[in-house]
């Protein structure tokens, strides 16, 4: 198993593309530490997984509570060896219709919750001379969309912060990358699709079709599991000659 005796700790991880990457860690052997703002569904989905996992409630928009969780982590696992900031949400509006408190909140749980739990996880990683940081980002991490300034906005700064985390951790041993998956059939994406249909004028059916698999070469969506396999490998990658990348997992949605 590649992360036999890793302690990994994975937030938004009750439920969706968290949740199956918990799953395929454990899998592998890790110790997983389930992270969400949801702390009775955190131990839920931990009580599944076995394998010593454990749930943490943590709002990642908090640095107390991120500190905290962190320190639990610390208390019941060991120090982290893998840190997956997964935590996210989804606001569509056009720009010009975009209330600043609705951008300012997605802004905190992408990009502040990715910055305070990669601070408090750094030192245990440091003290290790080990770590690997995983950055869910998105294919609008290198591209762009409608009604999505915020999420754009906050999935383009994950590659910045990967990029920094890269060079001050090399000298610790510590990697930083950046999985860009496009659409996944998660509960997140399913509220997307009225949303975007009543703001755009179009069907529901035409939002897939056009919207979120158009370019793709398959019309396929993206599944939580072949994101998994991603973290997966960015997780168990033994050198630093995979680090500061961002990888696209599209089906050819966007290409470099």
């Amino acid at each position: 198993m590649r992360l036999d005796g890793k302690v990994a700790l994975v937030t938004g991880a009750a439920r969706g593309i968290g949740e199956g990457i918990a799953r395929k860690f454990a899998s592998e052997g890790a110790r997983v530490a389930i992270a969400d703002v949801d702390g009775a569904a955190a131990r839920k989905t931990a009580a599944f997984l076995g394998n010593s996992s454990i749930g943490v409630a943590m709002d990642v928009t908090d640095e107390t509570a991120v500190k905290s969780g962190v320190a639990e982590v610390v208390g019941e696992l060991g120090a982290p060896d893998i840190l997956v900031a997964n935590a996210g949400i989804q606001i569509v509006h056009p720009i010009e219709e975009f209330p600043f408190a609705e951008w300012k909140r997605l802004l905190s749980i992408h990009l502040d919750g990715a910055f305070l739990a990669t601070q408090a996880c750094l030192p245990h990683m440091y003290k290790k001379r080990s770590g690997s940081i995983i950055y869910m980002g998105s294919v609008l991490s290198k591209d762009s969309a409608v009604l999505k300034c915020a999420y754009t906005t906050a999935k383009h700064g994950l590659i910045g912060l990967a990029q920094v985390v890269s060079r001050e951790g090399a000298a610790h041993g510590v990697r930083a990358n950046v999985i860009c998956p496009s659409f996944v059939r998660t509960a997140l994406v399913d509220k997307q699709i009225p949303e975007q249909a009543e703001a755009l004028g179009i069907t529901e059916d035409e939002v897939v079709s056009r919207i979120m698999l158009g370019h793709t070469v398959d019309r396929q969506f993206t599944t939580v599991e072949e994101v998994a396999e991603i973290a997966l490998l960015f997780a168990g990658f033994p050198s630093l000659a995979l680090t500061g990348q961002s990888l696209l997992v599209a089906h050819g949605a966007y290409m470099e």
